[in-house]
């Protein structure tokens, strides 16, 4: 029987005045009996609009016919055909605008809520089911991967199931890249991200950390010694900043320094451990995409009382997603729109004040977009000791600068093939941040998956 209710099932989560001062999960997932009724209001289309939307293509209606069963083992088999990481797309994906854009019942209602109900699946599994290792028969053939993050993480596992050697090249100390040092702890636990590196590692792929792939070994290097084929999934942890006067003050901060800060260097115990995040009273983050919400928030969990959100372009305009805005609003972020910085001041060395202009908006050009001109004479100080700058990341220029004949865009991500993934240089391909610059996890799990594939017909035949 069809539930035909409009709205999804709603997600139990922790009040924002308690969860602003923890780094406990935000969100605490679905009952059994809230995910058999959200999965009953799937209709179950032929056509199968929500698999379109999804960038590895999860057969989503079938996942969901077996959970509305109540077979959540058998709905996780299905998931994972074509997901290896469905505890964590489940929590981080933008499916409202990729699954969920498509769902039919988002025509006169909310649709189904597919990003909760794989959350459930792989929770579930991970709480319940025997993890065997499986025997995989080798074929001979060794094959590297530049970054565990979850580009590297799917074309590992999707290679190693294909019987390669594999060997995953980590820069940190901790595996997951962006998945262990960018994403928060109350948005993505770092023992999932664990459990789902390890459930790869369980397919025979050996991870190398701190091995910085550039200086303590080159892509040539890892050819000499007998690496058949390579895929650089080493992300984009190059921060952008606005270049403007006072960036060299004391408590300002790429927000991927903030954060990995807090989340590698557990800054979030100082001053128990030896690495300090400076958070004073009032902090401003710049930027307004889902990696300047997590700073903000995080920066209200390490004790700032005021925190703002500084972005040049109106509420419409927010890049980030709906849900992490609803979330930063009820934890008492707030939002100065239509504001952009132009220097930031400093009283012996640290942080003071960040200058401000207001902003307006013009009328639309001719693709629609209303471009943020400044307001004249409209400069403004705000009172702050800190200055997070979340405005975009770029590749790292280490592997483009010591790899003869890789081309790479002006920016520095790297040239590939479209349908393959391949790169100007012969057995080497790429794909994730590396390649497209900051983007989503499941748009570089789907770059790695069809990279996998590539390599796999290109060493076949080779």
């Amino acid at each position: 029987m069809v539930n035909m209710s409009l709205k999804k099932v709603a997600m139990p989560e922790q009040d924002p005045k308690v969860r602003a001062t923890n780094f406990e999960e935000v969100t605490l997932g679905y009952t059994a009996e809230m995910a058999i009724e959200e999965a009953t209001r799937c209709l179950n289309c032929k056509h199968k609009p929500c698999v379109k939307g999804c960038p590895v293509m999860v057969p989503i209606p079938e996942f969901i016919a077996h959970v509305a069963k109540g077979e959540f083992e058998e709905a996780y088999q299905v998931i994972t055909r074509e997901n290896a990481l469905p505890g964590i797309t489940g929590r981080v994906c933008p499916q409202e605008k990729q699954c969920e854009s498509l769902c039919v019942r988002g025509i006169k209602g909310e649709p189904v809520a597919i990003g909760r109900l794989e959350r459930f699946v792989a929770d579930f599994h991970l709480q319940n089911a025997k993890h065997e290792t499986p025997e995989i028969e080798k074929n001979g053939k060794k094959v590297a991967v530049v970054g565990s993050g979850p580009a590297g993480i799917t074309c590992a596992g999707e290679l190693a199931k294909n019987g390669y050697d594999v060997t995953v090249f980590e820069a940190l100390h901790k595996t997951g890249g962006v998945l262990s040092y960018g994403i928060p702890e109350f948005r993505l636990p770092k023992k999932l991200v664990q459990e789902e590196v390890a459930n790869v590692a369980k397919l025979g792929v050996d991870f190398q950390t701190n091995v910085i792939v550039g200086r303590s070994i080159t892509i040539d290097e890892l050819i000499d010694q007998g690496y058949q084929g390579i895929f650089v999934g080493s992300g984009a942890g190059l921060p952008r900043l606005q270049n403007i006067p006072g960036e060299n003050l004391n408590g300002v901060f790429a927000a991927n320094e903030f954060l990995t800060r807090v989340n590698l260097m557990k800054g979030y115990q100082f001053p128990k451990t030896p690495t300090p995040v400076r958070v004073t009273e009032t902090v401003c983050v710049v930027g307004a995409g889902n990696v300047a919400m997590d700073a903000a928030r995080t920066a209200k969990r390490l004790g700032a009382k005021n925190v703002y959100i500084v972005y040049r372009r109106g509420a419409e305009e927010v890049p980030a997603r709906e849900e992490e805005v609803e979330h930063a609003e009820a934890e008492g972020i707030e939002f100065r729109l239509l504001t952009n910085p132009v220097a930031i001041h400093g009283k012996d060395g640290w942080v003071e004040s960040l200058e401000c202009v207001k902003m307006e908006l013009t009328e639309p050009d001719e693709s629609g977009r209303r471009r943020p001109v400044e307001v004249k004479g409209s400069n403004f100080k705000i009172e702050t000791g800190s200055v997070i700058v979340a405005i975009g990341q770029s590749p790292n220029p280490l592997i483009r600068q010591t790899t003869p004949g890789l081309n790479t865009q002006s920016w520095g991500g790297i040239i590939v093939d479209e349908d393959t993934m391949a790169t100007s240089k012969d057995g080497v391909y790429a794909g994730g941040d590396a390649v497209t610059g900051a983007a989503t996890v499941i748009l570089a799990m789907g770059a790695g998956k069809k990279a996998a594939q590539a390599m796999d017909e290109y060493l076949k035949n080779k």
